[in-house]
Parts: structure tokens; C-alpha cells; sequence
């Protein structure tokens, strides 16, 4: 029974792998490709953070979707590009939970993108920090998940 599982594991984790090099396909044209290396950081990373967030995902595509979303950014280049993925995946599990799901997982990668590169201006800390926290704040409330603008940093 045990190995059973640990096959299972191992093909998803291949599986995994396989679209995450897909992906450089895509993110080339942007100048961004991952390493071998850096892919299986990537899905250590994952695994990590789901474990942190006390969160099971059973049909992955996530790490695939966060690539594809943020490879054109402006912030991103192939120096900060694996660190900045790392940081995302993160960023996306930590806030899936605190939100309690209230949020598609597209809604959240793309408010997390539109942030990221409006009001952030590529600064992940920020967009952790305090950028997700008032769209989890607003998301609990029951108010519009809104864009933070300019103006609104001061307050």
C-alpha cells in the first residue's frame, strides 16, 4: 500500500516537473527560463507551503498558471525570476487559506498580478505585506475586492 502512494507521489511529482518545462517554452519569448534545479526547488517549494498552510491540492496547476501569469512583468527578470516564483507560491497558499477560499484561485492570481505590477511596482513585500492583507480584510468583510491605488498607499 505504502509504495502505491509513494508511485502516486512520484508520477504527480513528475507530472509536475513536465509542465513546469512546458512552461519555459512559454516564458522564453519574455527571456525567463528555469533550470532543472530550480524547477524542483519550485516543487519543494509548493509541497512546503501547502504543508505550512495545512492546505492538500489534488490537481495541481498552480505553479504552471503563477508562471505564466507573472513572466511578463516589467519586475521580473531571469535574475530575480526563480526567488520571485518561490516567493508567489507562497504568497498565493498563505492567502488561499486566510481567505478561506472565498477566492477562484484565477481571482487571486490575477489580483495578485495586477497588484504586483501596478501599486507594488514589483516589490513582493509590499504586495504581501499589505496589499494582500487589506484584499483578505475586505474579502472577510464582505466588501469588493478592490486594487489598492496610489492614493490609497498614504492612508
Amino acid at each position: 500500500m505504502e509504495n502505491s502512494y509513494l508511485d502516486i507521489l512520484n508520477k504527480r511529482k513528475q507530472i509536475e516537473i513536465t509542465n513546469i518545462k512546458k512552461c519555459n517554452e512559454y516564458t522564453s519569448k519574455y527571456g525567463l527560463s528555469l533550470s532543472e534545479n530550480q524547477i524542483n526547488n519550485i516543487i519543494e517549494r509548493r509541497i512546503e507551503s501547502l504543508k505550512a498552510n495545512g492546505r492538500i491540492e489534488f490537481r495541481g496547476g498552480i505553479v504552471d498558471k503563477i508562471i505564466k501569469e507573472f513572466c511578463d512583468s516589467p519586475y521580473i527578470n531571469q535574475e530575480n525570476y526563480a526567488q520571485t516564483i518561490y516567493e508567489l507560491i507562497d504568497i498565493f497558499y498563505e492567502y488561499k487559506n486566510d481567505t478561506m477560499d472565498l477566492i477562484t484561485d484565477d481571482e487571486l492570481i490575477t489580483f495578485m498580478k495586477k497588484s504586483f505590477d501596478g501599486i507594488c511596482q514589483g516589490d513582493i513585500e509590499y504586495l504581501e505585506g499589505t496589499v494582500m492583507y487589506k484584499m483578505r480584510e475586505n474579502l472577510l468583510n464582505r466588501k469588493p475586492i478592490e486594487y489598492l491605488e496610489e492614493s490609497e498607499e498614504d492612508e
